[in-house]
């Protein structure tokens, strides 16, 4: 997205969540889920921009899921969400070996070494990518949000600096996972605006965290517990903003690649104002 439609504001404070746990759980070695996982994603254009600045990665094997929604003139959107995502995935490539398997009951230090991971990744990204735009004052400013769900055993790690999202679906119950780091949200949170408020509000684009336009963020981690069936969908504001969450499950249900084509398709259809990136996570 370009500079002028979403600009950011110094952050806010805010926790992360983590599992009920246990700290005489045994140490056991990092392993592939017992759950099958299948990725499938999907980025798009949309019907007014004249590039994409949306980028997404995933690794079935890894069990590493990313969406990143740039921002930032001269192509420099383009650059911080690619390299932010590049040297997340890096991060977690190197760091995964050294974590244990998550697994009932997890211990509260396995969970808490995953979630430094992932915010350890998330913060590499953001000095690189405010490293980038030192070099080049022409990409002063750039920056790009995260959104990103590490598969680790028994439990799933996300990571989320901006807004774009993380929903889980389980058994047709939608739950957002990820809290929208924008001046509204906050706002809304805070009780200082209504919700019909907020719908007019000029200040829609405005977000208090973004990775890269600072030297540090800080990022929202949170470990949750994985069940046969269920779903993720991570997507950038270009798919949420046009969403529904009783749209979610029965899209959701498609399946693969038939569900984030219909992603896609929904938000294009009902205006595709922004870049669209939809990434579906199944696990059976």
């Amino acid at each position: 997205m370009s500079s002028s439609d979403k600009t950011a504001r110094p952050p806010k404070p805010a926790t992360a969540t983590e599992p009920p746990v246990s700290a005489s759980a045994p140490a056991v070695s990092a392993a592939r889920s017992p759950l099958r996982r299948a990725g499938h994603a999907l980025t798009d254009l949309g019907r007014k921009r004249p590039s994409n600045e949306d980028a997404f990665f995933m690794d079935d094997a890894l069990g590493l899921y990313v969406v990143a929604d740039g921002m930032g003139g001269h192509a420099a959107g383009e650059v911080a969400s690619r390299e932010a995502v590049d040297t997340l995935h890096g991060m977690v490539k190197r760091g995964l070996g050294g974590l244990h398997k998550l697994t009932d009951p997890v211990s509260e230090r396995d969970s808490r070494d995953a979630c430094r991971l992932m915010e350890s990744a998330v913060q590499a990204a953001t000095y690189f990518v405010f490293s980038i735009a030192e070099i080049d004052r022409a990409k002063s400013g750039m920056g790009t949000t995260i959104s990103a769900l590490l598969i680790l055993g028994d439990y799933a790690i996300t990571a989320q600096v901006g807004d774009s999202r993380i929903y889980r679906v389980t058994r047709g119950v939608v739950e957002q996972l990820t809290e929208d780091h924008t001046l509204i949200a906050w706002q809304l949170k805070n009780g200082l605006i209504t919700p019909q408020e907020a719908l007019r509000s000029p200040h829609k684009n405005v977000i208090t965290r973004a990775v890269g336009n600072r030297e540090y963020v800080q990022v929202d981690t949170r470990c949750v517990p994985l069940v046969s069936g269920v779903r993720f969908l991570l997507c950038s504001d270009g798919l949420h903003g046009y969403l529904r969450e009783e749209d979610i499950p029965d899209i959701v249900a498609l399946g693969g690649p038939e569900a984030v084509q219909r992603f896609i398709d929904l938000a294009n259809g009902r205006g595709g104002k922004d870049n669209i990136t939809a990434v579906l996570v199944e696990l059976d």
